[in-house]
């Protein structure tokens, strides 16, 4: 019987190489993306063809609007997504709250539902944009509650493991593990902006460049280069 992972996919770099691990391990993948009515929606575009190009059976989209709760640049259209600034201590106003909560409590439902032993994602606490639902004391805790909130690992006696493989990496070390792993990076987007060419200054786009630039890699996708 084939060991199967959910792979949160957003369609970003990070969730592409998360993805890429997953399938070196020998696991079949079983991708879950989420419309969350995000401004950046172009990213379920890219998870689909990433989830395609590893010929997912199944790609699940799920749908949670968390625009309605707001606060962020990334799910309010009436605050603009700032110019990035990596150096920055504080959480930016691009946090979404909950974010990573929520998508880990749908991807265990998912993982007990079709058998699946681990659940990936692609967070990473040195190379990122301070949001606190990417360190590793929130996975560790998460993986406590999840240890003890399904019928699977409560009953059954299973085991559900919250997989965090890029967690202690660089975005270049990121990119070059994506780079040997074959992952398509040409096919990911990482722009808050969520328009077809990337647009170069947001967090996650300044944060992409630093990788490939440190990585001694071309980043294979368009950025905007015009005046608007």
């Amino acid at each position: 019987m084939n060991r199967k992972a959910v792979v949160l996919l957003s369609g970003g770099l990070d969730s592409s190489v998360c993805m890429a691990v997953a399938k070196n391990e020998g696991y079949e993948l079983l991708p879950i993306s989420f419309n969350y009515h995000q401004r950046h929606k172009r990213e379920l575009k890219a998870a689909a063809a990433v989830a395609e190009y590893y010929k997912a059976e199944r790609h699940l989209i799920i749908e949670t609007n968390m625009e309605a709760i707001g606060g962020s640049a990334l799910t309010d259209t009436n605050i603009d997504v700032p110019a990035g600034d990596v150096s920055a201590a504080t959480v930016p106003i691009t946090y979404v709250p909950a974010r990573n909560l929520i998508f880990l409590s749908y991807a265990l439902g998912y993982a007990e539902v079709t058998g699946a032993e681990r659940i990936y994602i692609g967070v990473n606490a040195l190379d990122y944009s301070g949001y606190p639902d990417c360190r590793p004391e929130f996975i560790a805790m998460f993986q406590q509650l999840a240890n003890y909130s399904t019928k699977a690992t409560t009953e059954d006696g299973r085991k559900i493991s919250v997989e965090t493989p890029l967690i202690s990496l660089t975005k270049k070390d990121i990119v070059l593990l994506g780079d040997k792993l074959g992952a398509p990076l040409h096919l990911t987007t990482s722009c808050y902006e969520g328009k077809e060419e990337a647009c170069g200054r947001c967090d996650s786009c300044l944060l992409r460049l630093k990788g490939f630039a440190e990585a001694g890699r071309v980043d294979p996708i368009l950025y905007h280069t015009g005046s608007e």
